[in-house]
């Protein structure tokens, strides 16, 4: 008999209520790149998926890909160092991060849906 074993990433359970009012509350640009590109994927992604003590915007646990699309809040020294620790963080995980800015999804949604899947192909 065949047992498989999985692996599975512990999160803050303390973070449910808000990663589910981020899923019922996405930017323009999260629901563009969502209904535009992600949602029907060959690959699944979940939205606002908590992962170790973070909610990542999107993320294919098969391959361990997370899309995170970035605004204004962003901007900053501080912002930017954060996110740079973060990624480190989940990358410590296995986990690729690809970031976005909401104006690129927005005006350019063809030319990031292109980026993602490259970025798949390197990760099957």
């Amino acid at each position: 008999m065949f047992t498989q074993t999985r692996k599975f990433i512990s999160y803050d359970a303390g973070l449910k209520d808000r990663a589910r009012n981020l899923r019922n509350h996405m930017t323009a640009a999260e629901r563009k790149l969502w209904f535009g590109c992600l949602r029907g994927h060959k690959y699944r992604f979940i939205r606002q998926k908590i992962v170790s003590r973070y909610i990542l915007d999107f993320y294919c646990q098969k391959l361990k890909l997370a899309i995170e699309t970035d605004g204004d809040s962003h901007i900053g020294d501080r912002n930017e160092e954060y996110d740079k620790n973060r990624t480190a963080a989940l990358n410590k995980l296995g986990i690729e991060v690809i970031r976005f800015w909401n104006t690129d999804i927005l005006n350019n949604l063809n030319e990031v849906a292109e980026i993602i899947e490259r970025k798949i192909k390197q990760r099957i």
